[in-house]
C-alpha cells in the first residue's frame, strides 16, 4: 500500500472518530436527539400507538435527555423517538440513526466491540413463559416441543448451552419482535418463549387472560441490561452515566421500577408484579457497565 492510500485511510479513520465523538455536538447544532425504542419490551420499553412510548428505561432516558439539556444550555429539546428491533437497533446506533437506544439490550463482550453501553440499570434473569396448564415447569420438559424466541436475541443460544438442556431437542419458532413471539405462544404454536423475564412478565400482564400464563423453570442466564450509545463518544457517555448514576444515589431509579413494575401501568391498569431483584440493586449500589460475561465469571 503506498503513502497517498495510508494517508485517504488514515483521513476516512479520524473522520469515522469525530463523528463518534460528536454527539453532543450534534445534539447541541441540531437541538434534537433521536432516543431507539422498542415496541413490545415488557414494562422496560414498549409503545402506547399514536407514536408515544413508555417504560422504565424509557423514563429512565427521558432524564438523562433533560440533563444533557441543562448541559448544553439548551432552551428547548426535541426528542424523537425511533422504534428500533433485536435486528435493528445496533447498526441504528452504529450509523447515527439513533443517538441513545433504551430498550432491553444486553451489555456483553461481543457488542462492546461495535457500541458502548452505560452503567447498568437491570440486571436481568432469563426464563422460560408457558402457558399456565402446559404442565411444563422446567428445560427437560421441552424435548419434542417448539420454543418461541425473537429473531437477533441470544435466549435459545442460552437455552441450549444450558446444563440441563443435554439431550433436549426441541425446534425452534422466530417471532419478529417480542409481542410476535408472545403470539406464538398465546396461539399455541408454540409451548414456550424463552426470553428476558421483565419481558415476559410484561407481555403476560398485557395478555387478555395474564392467569393462563406463568414463567417456570430454572433461570438460563443473569444478564446487565443497559442504555445503549455509540462506541468511542467519551463525552457523550459521562454525560450519560452521570445522569443514571445521579437517579440511582437519589433513590429515584428504585421509585422508577417501582412505578413500571410494581404499579398498574398502561393501557390495561395491569401489575406486572416484579420486585427488584438483587442483583439490580448491586448494580444501582456500584454502578458498572461489565459485560455479561463478568457476571458468569461467578
Amino acid at each position: 500500500m503506498n503513502k497517498k492510500s495510508l494517508l485517504v485511510l488514515a483521513l476516512f479513520a479520524a473522520t469515522g472518530l469525530a463523528q463518534a465523538q460528536d454527539t453532543l455536538k450534534k445534539i447541541k447544532d441540531s437541538g434534537s436527539v433521536t432516543m431507539g425504542v422498542r415496541e413490545s419490551s415488557g414494562s422496560l420499553s414498549y409503545t402506547l400507538g399514536d407514536g408515544k412510548y413508555v417504560g422504565y428505561h424509557v423514563e429512565i432516558c427521558q432524564k438523562v435527555l433533560a440533563d444533557v439539556q441543562k448541559q448544553l444550555g439548551l432552551a428547548k429539546l426535541d426528542v424523537k423517538y425511533q422504534p428500533v428491533t433485536s435486528q435493528n437497533r445496533i447498526p441504528l446506533v452504529q450509523n447515527g440513526t439513533v443517538d441513545i437506544e433504551c430498550g432491553s439490550t444486553t451489555n456483553n463482550a461481543t457488542r462492546q466491540k461495535d457500541v458502548a453501553f452505560a452503567v447498568t440499570t437491570f440486571v436481568e434473569e432469563v426464563r422460560i413463559a408457558v402457558k399456565a396448564n402446559s404442565g411444563i415447569t422446567s428445560i427437560a420438559q421441552l424435548n419434542g416441543k417448539n420454543v418461541a424466541t425473537t429473531t437477533g436475541t441470544t435466549s435459545v443460544q442460552l437455552l441450549r448451552k444450558h446444563e440441563r438442556a443435554t439431550g433436549v431437542d426441541f425446534k425452534e419458532v422466530f417471532g419478529k419482535d417480542h409481542a410476535d413471539s408472545f403470539l406464538l405462544l398465546e396461539s399455541g404454536r408454540a409451548d414456550a418463549f424463552v426470553m428476558d423475564g421483565a419481558i415476559l412478565a410484561g407481555n403476560i400482564a398485557k395478555a387478555k387472560v395474564p392467569a393462563d400464563f406463568k414463567i417456570v423453570g430454572e433461570v438460563l442466564s443473569v444478564e446487565p441490561i443497559a442504555i445503549m450509545i455509540r462506541k468511542d463518544d467519551p463525552t457523550f457517555k459521562k454525560a450519560v452515566d452521570d445522569s443514571i448514576m445521579a437517579q440511582m444515589k437519589s433513590g429515584d431509579i428504585a421509585k422508577t421500577w417501582s412505578k413500571w413494575f410494581e404499579q398498574p401501568i398502561p393501557p390495561t391498569n395491569t401489575k406486572v408484579g416484579m420486585a427488584v431483584n438483587d442483583n439490580t440493586k448491586n448494580a444501582w449500589a456500584h454502578p458498572n457497565d461489565k459485560p455479561a460475561e463478568e457476571y458468569a465469571k461467578k
